[in-house]
């Protein structure tokens, strides 16, 4: 590896080997999606329940995998007219019907069981009789809430926002794209074009994708997009100066196909929650800030430490140059093939 770009590796490297090492669940191949709870009050103290959670992905679907979340609601609301349930390809889905007494969905409490216990979100849509709405968004740290028809207004800004900023930095495989892309990065203004590059065009496949213009089925599409990263890492072992490839002449037209790609795959953590039909617009915008606003916390915080590196005088062994960059490698692999796995049917 030439002698001029060995700081910079060494120095890129660092992160990933600190994502990779600091980030356990990276290994786990599957980001972690939101799951969905809408709530829709009808007349008689009646109240219509949709339940939709993600699933980890299996060859065989009566073998997938669900969070261990079960919503919970105040003793006063009495479930009834529960249908079968529906397992698709990321999610499984249940509705059923609650009979609430003393005022409808007037100041019960819902809560998340084992919401604490995971590292996913819940996307809670209240619907009142009347025709008002609100989101709440409940977490890990704070899996309930009280239900109250003063709050009700319509979409929550920060709801949609805050679910794009935490795709972005809990998709394991779309922050390791976002390193690997910088490694090929060595001005300013390269920086400047390849995060530009990326940013249109997964926004592209991102609307596209959420209105159903354009869909793609999401377990190829992340087993793709494991693949454009063992890319980024087989391009990065090369060597720059004997071996000038696309990749390295042209970082952001390479930024732009790959991110094509991934904005269906952001899609895919948007379509299991949906957008409100009176404001799909602006949710769609706001998720898609959200993103944006995670990729340039990425990117901060890698120039960052970058800059730390080149003021330090202590110096990093041989190893730390291409360590990293194989690791890289190693990982990807692994999803790849985990998620390849998960298409194929059992038995076949």
């Amino acid at each position: 590896m030439p002698r001029h770009v060995t700081h910079r590796y060494a120095s890129l490297g660092a992160i990933l080997v600190c994502l990779v090492a600091l980030s356990p669940p990276v290994l786990l191949a599957h980001e972690v999606r939101p799951a969905y709870l809408e709530l829709s009050e009808v007349p008689s103290g009646r109240v219509e329940v949709r339940w939709k959670q993600p699933l980890l992905p299996s060859g065989d679907p009566e073998l997938a995998m669900r969070l261990p979340l079960t919503p919970k609601f105040s003793n006063r609301c009495t479930p009834t007219d529960r249908a079968v349930p529906e397992v698709t390809e990321t999610a499984l889905l249940e509705r059923w019907v609650m009979t609430c007494t003393d005022g409808g969905m007037q100041g019960i409490t819902v809560e998340i069981e084992g919401l604490p216990r995971t590292l996913t979100d819940v996307l809670l849509r209240v619907r009142w009789q009347d025709g008002t709405a609100v989101d709440h968004l409940l977490r890990p740290d704070a899996p309930r809430v009280r239900l109250s028809e003063e709050t009700a207004g319509g979409l929550g800004v920060p709801t949609y926002l805050r679910l794009g900023v935490e795709h972005l930095l809990f998709g394991f495989d779309h922050i390791l794209f976002v390193v690997g892309l910088t490694f090929f990065v060595r001005k300013p203004r390269q920086l400047v074009q390849v995060v530009t590059a990326f940013t249109v065009a997964h926004s592209i496949t991102l609307a596209l994708s959420t209105l159903g213009v354009l869909t793609l089925s999401q377990r190829p599409v992340e087993a793709v997009i494991a693949l454009s990263i063992l890319f980024l890492a087989v391009e990065l072992i090369q060597d720059a100066e004997t071996e000038p490839s696309l990749m390295r002449r042209w970082p952001w037209a390479i930024a732009f196909g790959f991110g094509l790609l991934h904005g269906f795959g952001f899609a895919g953590a948007l379509s299991e929650i949906g957008l409100p039909e009176q404001a799909r617009a602006m949710a769609l915008f706001l998720f898609n800030a959200g993103v944006e606003i995670g990729q340039l916390l990425v990117v901060g915080v890698l120039l960052a430490i970058v800059r730390l590196f080149r003021v330090s005088p202590l110096p990093l062994p041989a190893a730390a140059v291409q360590l990293p960059i194989y690791v890289m490698g190693v990982v990807s692999a692994y999803w790849f093939i985990d998620r390849v796995v998960s298409i194929v049917p059992t038995g076949w």
